[in-house]
């Protein structure tokens, strides 16, 4: 399971929606959450196409979003319609919990991290926090996930991994390893997180920078042709 992903409905990545079933097999990536920047939409849309494909038995998908509080974002699932940005986190929580979703912390411990939820507000919303993002593939540093998990298991909290992926590619670099399930339910997910290991492969910043630009550059190639 990777809990943590772009797609093209972000505004900063290009990955096809109608790209991502088929390398979620490919990956052996069976669960993912769709989080894209202050957009619900791409979820919905997601699931559809895994619907129509007939592979909703093979595959499941989290609509989701990273919404940009007012002092740093945070991850919300299981949500049935778009969070506008820049509530309060106290806000963006209640705004989570109306729709019956379950509120994640990501990447909040890394201090580099340009829009990680500030430490005074992850310090109000701590009880509201369902779970804990304990490995991202795109920290400043290792050190910082394995902080995020000591804050996790002070609190008896569950944990997750996400990839924070923003090229096709990097769907999976960050997982929870758990039995295969269907996943249609904040229930089932927490269940499954109880129930599995997280791992991942970290990548330094400006290597995972350049990576980006490269396949964003290499996938227009592709698509238009050298430039004559």
């Amino acid at each position: 399971m990777d809990l943590h992903l772009h797609t093209e409905v972000s505004h900063d990545c290009r990955t096809p929606l109608r790209a991502i079933p088929d390398w979620m097999l490919r990956t052996n990536t069976r669960v993912i959450a769709v989080t894209d920047h202050d957009q619900q939409r791409g979820g919905p849309e997601l699931q559809e196409m895994v619907r129509d494909l007939g592979l909703d038995d093979r595959l499941s998908v989290i609509a989701g979003e990273e919404v940009t509080t007012s002092e740093g974002e945070l991850i919300g699932l299981f949500l049935s319609e778009r969070i506008p940005p820049q509530l309060s986190p106290e806000d963006t929580v209640r705004a989570i919990r109306e729709q019956g979703g379950l509120v994640l912390l990501q990447h909040g411990f890394d201090p580099l991290k340009r829009y990680r939820l500030r430490p005074e507000a992850t310090e109000r919303i701590a009880h509201e926090v369902d779970i804990v993002e304990t490995f991202n593939s795109r920290l400043s540093r290792p050190h910082w996930n394995r902080v995020a998990a000591t804050w996790a298991q002070e609190r008896g909290l569950p944990m997750s991994g996400g990839s924070d992926a923003h090229t096709l590619r990097d769907i999976g670099e960050a997982w929870v390893e758990t039995p295969f399930r269907r996943i249609e339910t904040p229930q089932q997910l927490l269940d499954a997180l109880r129930e599995g290991t997280v791992g991942g492969q970290w990548t330094h910043p400006v290597y995972a920078y350049g990576r980006k630009q490269w396949r964003v550059l290499n996938g227009r190639l592709r698509r238009d042709g050298p430039p004559r």
